[in-house]
Formats: C-alpha cells, sequence, structure tokens
C-alpha cells in the first residue's frame, strides 16, 4: 500500500511518486504513471532495480542468505517436505494437508505419461542432440498433443495444464536422456516417488529391476526443492512475458527453458563442474586461486559468489551437507570431488573471498553431486527445468491470474541515427 511520496524534479518541475510497501522487504517506487506525467522512461539494464511485478511465492534477501517459499524458510523444506508438499505450497499458497497431499500426488500420479506419439518426436532428433534441444521441441509441442488445457481464460484448464507440465517433466528430461545413450524408454512407475520414479526412468534398464537407493533418492529430493523457484529470475520473468501475450502454457514454459539454457543461468552448475576438471588436482589449486585473483586473467572460479546473494547461498549450505552423503554412500573416488573439497575449504578461509563475499553457491555442489551420480553435464540444466518447472507454472498462474497484468513492453533509450532519407541504390 501507499503510504508515503517519493519526489521526483526533472527540470524546473517536480512530480510526486507513491511509495509501495510489500509484506517484507526493499520498498518499490510506483512509477507506472511517470510517461504520462513526466515525458521521460526509466533506464534500467537488467532491471536489477525494477520490480517487474507483484508476487505472493518467494521472497529472497540476498544481503541476509535468506530464501523463503511461501513464508517458509528453504532449509525447513529441504529438510522435512517431500517435492510434492512443496509443488503444492508453491502453487495454491499452503502446505496441504494429509488428504490434500494424497490428491495432488495422485493427480500428478496419472498425468506422468506421455502421448505415445511423442516417442516418435524423439526419433526426429540427432542421437547427439543437446537434452536442452530435446526439452525446448518437446515441450512446446505438448500444446499440439493437449488441446483441452489450453484456454488460459479457464482455471480449470490452467490447472489442468499446470499439473500435466509439472507430471510429464521428469519424463520428457528422462527420454532426452534415454535417447541420447540409445535405450529404450522406461514408462513411469505410480508407486515411486516423484524423485524416485525419475531415477528409475533414467537409469533402469528392462532387463532387470531398478532399485531405488534411498540416499541418492533423497539427494534428489533436496536438489528438486533448492531449485523448485527463485523470484524473478531470467527464466521466470521470460514465462511470465511470454505469458503476459496470451500464449499458452506449454509455449510459455518452453521459452522459460530455452533462457535457463543459457551459461549465466541453468548452465552455471555445468561450468562449475568442468572447472573443477581443468584444476583436475589438488595440488594445482594455489595456481588457479592466484589466477582468479589476477584481474589481468580471463580465469574466473565457476560455482562462487551470486548475482543476488552477498551472503551464503542459504540453498549452498543444504548441498554441501548432501554432496558429503552421497559422495560417502557411493564410496567414489575422484581427484575432482577432492579438488571441490579442497577448493571448498580454501576459499571459505581466504581472506579475499571473504571480503568479496564469494561464498561456494548451490551451483558448487549441485554439478558435484550429479556427477557423483552418475548424469552427463549435459543433463545438468535439462534437471534444473525439471525442478524449476513447478516455479514456472506457479509464477505463470499467478500472472494470469492477477488483475494489473498487462503485456509485457518493456522501453528503451535509442541512441540510433535520428531520421533521414532514403537514398536510390545507384546514387549511395
Amino acid at each position: 500500500m501507499a503510504d508515503t511520496n517519493a519526489r521526483l524534479t526533472l527540470g524546473e518541475k517536480s512530480f510526486d511518486l507513491p511509495v509501495l510497501s510489500g509484506s517484507v522487504g526493499p520498498d518499490v517506487i510506483d512509477i507506472r504513471k511517470l510517461y504520462a506525467q513526466t515525458g521521460a522512461f526509466t533506464y534500467d539494464p537488467g532491471y536489477t532495480s525494477t520490480g517487474s511485478c507483484e508476487s505472493e511465492i518467494t521472497y529472497i534477501d540476498g544481503d541476509q542468505g535468506i530464501l523463503l517459499h511461501r513464508g517458509y524458510p528453504i532449509d525447513q523444506l529441504a529438510e522435512h517436505s517431500t517435492f510434492m508438499e512443496v509443488a503444492y505450497l508453491l502453487l495454491n499458497g499452503d502446505l496441504p494437508s494429509q488428504d490434500e497431499l494424497n490428491n495432488f500426488t495422485y493427480t500428478i500420479s496419472r498425468h506422468t505419461m506421455l502421448h505415445e506419439q511423442l516417442s516418435t518426436f524423439y526419433r526426429g532428433f540427432r542421437r547427439d542432440a543437446h537434452p536442452m534441444a530435446i526439452m525446448c521441441g518437446v515441450v512446446g509441442a505438448l500444446s499440439a498433443f493437449y488441446h483441452d488445457s489450453t484456454d488460459i481464460t479457464d482455471p480449470k484448464q490452467r490447472m489442468i495444464a499446470s499439473h500435466r507440465l509439472i507430471a510429464k517433466m521428469p519424463t520428457i528430461a528422462a527420454m532426452a536422456y534415454k535417447y541420447s545413450v540409445g535405450q529404450p524408454f522406461l514408462y513411469p512407475q505410480n508407486n515411486l516417488s516423484y524423485t524416485g520414479n525419475f531415477l528409475r526412468m533414467t537409469f533402469g534398464v528392462p532387463a532387470e529391476p531398478y532399485e531405488v537407493n534411498p540416499v541418492i533418492e533423497n539427494a534428489m529430493r533436496r536438489i528438486f526443492i533448492l531449485h523448485a523457484d527463485h523470484e524473478q529470475n531470467a527464466s521466470t520473468s521470460t514465462v511470465r512475458l511470454a505469458g503476459s501475450s496470451g500464449a499458452n502454457p506449454f509455449a510459455c514454459i518452453a521459452a522459460g527453458i530455452a533462457c535457463l539454457w543459457g551459461p549465466a543461468h541453468g548452465g552455471a552448475n555445468e561450468a562449475a563442474l568442468n572447472m573443477l576438471r581443468e584444476i583436475g588436482r589438488p595440488e594445482r589449486i594455489p595456481e588457479y586461486i592466484a589466477r582468479a585473483k589476477d584481474k589481468e586473467d580471463p580465469f574466473r572460479l565457476m560455482g562462487f559468489g551470486h548475482r543476488v546473494y552477498k551472503n551464503f547461498d542459504p540453498r549452498a549450505k543444504v548441498m554441501q551437507r548432501t554432496a558429503e552423503e552421497v559422495l560417502n554412500e557411493l564410496g567414489i573416488s575422484d581427484p575432482i570431488f577432492d579438488v571441490a573439497r579442497e577448493l571448498e575449504q580454501i576459499a571459505l578461509k581466504d581472506d579475499y573471498f571473504i571480503e568479496k563475499k564469494l561464498y561456494p553457491n548451490v551451483d558448487f555442489y549441485s554439478g558435484v553431486i550429479l556427477s557423483a551420480i552418475g548424469f552427463p553435464t549435459s543433463m545438468f540444466t535439462a534437471l534444473f527445468a525439471l525442478a524449476r518447472t513447478v516455479g514456472w507454472v506457479a509464477q505463470w498462474n499467478e500472472m494470469i491470474s492477477d488483475p494489473d497484468q498487462k503485456i509485457g513492453r518493456p522501453r528503451q533509450l535509442y541512441t540510433g541515427p535520428t531520421q533521414r532519407d532514403y537514398v536510390p541504390v545507384e546514387r549511395r
């Protein structure tokens, strides 16, 4: 609510702009009427100081290292809840009762299969296609198969589409992996958990039963929960922007997947693991630490620091513990993991990293965990997309239901040529 004003002076004129306060977090200056009143735009590349929407879903305080979903701290959710509980929470606003959770889980488990013709769709890709390329194509194609849930004006159809996307994304991702390695697709198994079902579809084979390792299942549960939503990041903003035009939900989520694919966003955990592989051995760490401190050297330590968090990423603390559990369970002896452990300890004690607040982030640990479990690096971002679908869907639903929602239309600072007359080609 507006309870005060900010005064803007432009030339000889002054204008009062309402200041709005949320339930928690910084106040925002309401500039919706700025152009009409002043004839001027604001200029904010990357929108880092601009609130693009009103939301009740996720709150982040980067300075304090706080991440809340509907008010619940992320570490509590990762420790105690199931992924289905978090999905229900993000979609509906509150944690479910036991009956609500049972019904929601049942609904999701009954939407996990893909239309059989989509198996043929997969075979149109090359075997070496990146899983994210496949996921962009397949998710976008869902709108061609599920016409009964693309009317965004119908709340029931919106919810059916939301359930379908959450349910089918593990199947889509697992099939992308199976296709890349030349193995047959496995159908979902409804008696398994969301994460257990995904692990079986990814690593199981028809020739023998697949036993879900509870430690690995728990690690994947945490990874999915920690990646479920993260406020108005690049891919979520992409989903909202696409949705603001009235595009169907499958197209909007495909747009989010395309944005997430970028190395500065969803590909960061892959980049972090590639960096660990480049370092190779623990004894080479001092060399790379020195390079990271050298402003003239293009090398950067990946998996450290965060655009939002200026404190320890709260998700990273959970991943730190999970990485130890997974590596101990699997008994893996790999120099890469030794490098990760040693680099983590050095960075947490080094004055340079402490002063610049370059703490290990969630990408640093998740890449280590996923690699230990057996996922190729090309699947890392696909797994991110799988988990983030829940947040995208929740944010999309919130946006569609917002009476103040308008089609996205950013402005610009134009610096090109002013008007000039056309000259025939023979006179140029």
